[in-house]
């Protein structure tokens, strides 16, 4: 069971759902990251309140939420083929992670965003400060630790699709556990895909939130 060939999968899927997990992630929020700030900004309580825009932001976020990510990787085959030249495999799944995670994304910035006080914003525009400036040197740095928290929750999430992408050889731990642990009935190879799951997300979580309480500033 333990022979170099097994453990030199585990290894492997290891580092494959960690690199769609990060890569994911960073992507996501190259989509997320913008689509959550002008959501803020163009609701009806932002600095630049735009209904249309807000309303079809609002739409695409609440539409591909609402699809399942098992779903969604099935309509994001032909994508995947278009960008990676296939479908399966670690690289192609990131391409269905990353459209699942910039909406979830977007809405955890717009969340934080909306948490700063309204009077430290009006502050900054009395003293002459652009809407840039309020987004980039008020409104991003007062929502600091807000932001790691939902980047923290977001690894996770993540962590958990890329997992479930193995049901359709997304490759990682969780084609791991679905060829060998589900299809080959061997409980042990499930069990330690479930444990080194299990610790990713504990050294994620932890990471993420040391990070979130150093930059806290109300200690």
């Amino acid at each position: 069971m333990f022979d170099s060939t097994t453990i030199n999968m585990l290894i492997e899927g290891t580092l494959a759902t960690i690199y769609m997990t990060l890569a994911s992630t960073f992507l996501g929020y190259l989509l997320g990251l913008p689509m959550g700030i002008v959501l803020t900004v163009t609701d009806k309580d932002g600095i630049k309140p735009n209904g249309f825009i807000y309303k079809v932001l609002d739409f695409i976020a609440n539409t591909v939420r609402s699809i399942p990510f098992l779903i969604l990787m099935i309509l994001l085959i032909p994508l995947s083929r278009f960008l990676i030249g296939k479908s399966y495999g670690s690289t192609a799944t990131i391409v269905t992670l990353v459209v699942a995670a910039a909406p979830y994304i977007a809405r955890m910035v717009e969340s934080s965003l909306k948490e700063v006080d309204a009077g430290v914003i009006e502050a900054a525009r009395s003293m002459g400060a652009s809407d840039f400036d309020i987004i980039f040197k008020v409104m991003l740095v007062e929502a600091r630790t807000s932001l790691i928290v939902g980047a923290t929750i977001t690894l996770g999430t993540i962590l958990g699709y890329s997992a479930m992408a193995g049901t359709l050889g997304g490759g990682g731990l969780g084609d791991i556990a679905v060829r060998y642990g589900y299809h080959r009935y061997d409980a042990v190879i499930m069990g330690i895909t479930v444990i080194i799951l299990i610790i990713l997300f504990q050294i994620f979580q932890t990471i993420g939130m040391a990070i979130a309480s150093g930059l806290d500033r109300r200690k």
